[in-house]
């Protein structure tokens, strides 16, 4: 935060702006350093550490203003990266939602793992990104420069209408964090409300501050939450032909892990799995989709593209959107 804040502050100036900073219950020395370096910025404090999603949730119940940016704690922004998003917020009722090109913090013309230049997710639900699929990022050689349409935009910068996050109910607690932004989205099309990325914004991400690619604890919620992500947006006959297909999929994976000689992976995997079927016993009444479609949902699949077909770019896959 002492690294990323200067950035913010500087190019955060104006009239119409607010810079408020939800504290999730730290126990470093984040507040009082806050109080001390930076007494003009606006301070909530949580009661307990409620995770990405709910932590969200209670602080923007807190925040009266037209328009939000959710912000990493990790990410440095850069002069003139407000205009951009929320200019095209404001250029159409469609648009509920925008995001910067994301980039990485030490490789800096490289995108980033998190958002890189908008997201969309395959039919079976895995996420991926233009200028970054699985484990290869792109160089960032302004080939997805311009205002694109996606299906989800990143949680670590993410500008959305306050009344429409309201509206929608904001974040899923449920999924604490991990994915919990591609839900709101995913949710945001049901309405009819449409995504964009808009590179003329330029951001920075460190990633992997609150919890390493290599932690079982993030490979547990992220396999979880994606099941809870497409039993909750497909339509019951849609979401039972795709669980078939990923329980083979899950078990390869937790296999790769074992074999790997990660068996904490290994068992988060089936943690992952034995909480979502107690998700399921409990929302047996939530009303669902009566059918999902989307022209931004990848109708193939991406493991097959990357693993089999070496196709590691964006720009390589033969996409087949509906």
């Amino acid at each position: 935060m002492e690294t990323f804040l200067p950035f913010l502050v500087k190019y955060s100036s104006g009239p119409d702006i607010q810079i408020v900073i939800a504290d999730n219950a730290s126990t470093d020395d984040s507040v009082p350093f806050l109080k001390t370096n930076y007494p003009d910025i606006t301070l909530l404090l949580l009661d307990k550490n409620y995770g990405f999603a709910e932590g969200y949730n209670k602080a923007l119940q807190q925040v009266k203003a037209e328009y939000y940016i959710l912000l990493n704690s990790d990410i440095e922004v850069t002069e003139n990266w407000i205009q951009p998003l929320i200019g095209l917020l404001e250029s159409s009722p469609e648009i509920a939602v925008t995001m910067p090109k994301l980039l990485s913090y030490y490789k800096r013309n490289y995108f980033e793992y998190a958002g890189a230049a908008g997201g969309y997710i395959d039919k079976f639900g895995y996420p991926f990104c233009k200028g970054r699929i699985f484990w290869t990022m792109e160089k960032d050689e302004g080939q997805y420069d311009g205002v694109n349409e996606i299906f989800w935009a990143t949680g670590a910068c993410l500008a959305i209408k306050s009344e429409i996050f309201h509206n929608t109910g904001g974040f899923d607690p449920y999924f604490f964090a991990h994915q919990e932004e591609i839900d709101l989205c995913w949710r945001l099309h049901h309405q009819g409300y449409k995504i964009y990325c808009n590179t003329q914004s330029v951001a920075y991400h460190l990633g992997g501050g609150t919890l390493p690619k290599s932690n079982p604890y993030k490979t547990y919620l992220n396999i979880r939450n994606n099941h809870v992500l497409l039993y909750k947006n497909l339509s019951h006959k849609q979401w039972v032909k795709i669980f078939m297909a990923r329980i083979p999929l899950d078990l390869i994976a937790a296999l790769k892990f074992l074999l790997g000689s990660q068996p904490a992976e290994f068992w988060a995997v089936f943690k992952a799995h034995f909480n979502f079927y107690q998700y399921l016993l409990k929302s047996k009444k939530e009303p669902r989709p009566a059918h999902t479609s989307s022209h931004l949902i990848f109708q193939g699949s991406i493991i097959y593209q990357y693993l089999f077909l070496k196709k590691k770019k964006f720009s390589d896959i033969k996409f087949k959107f509906h």
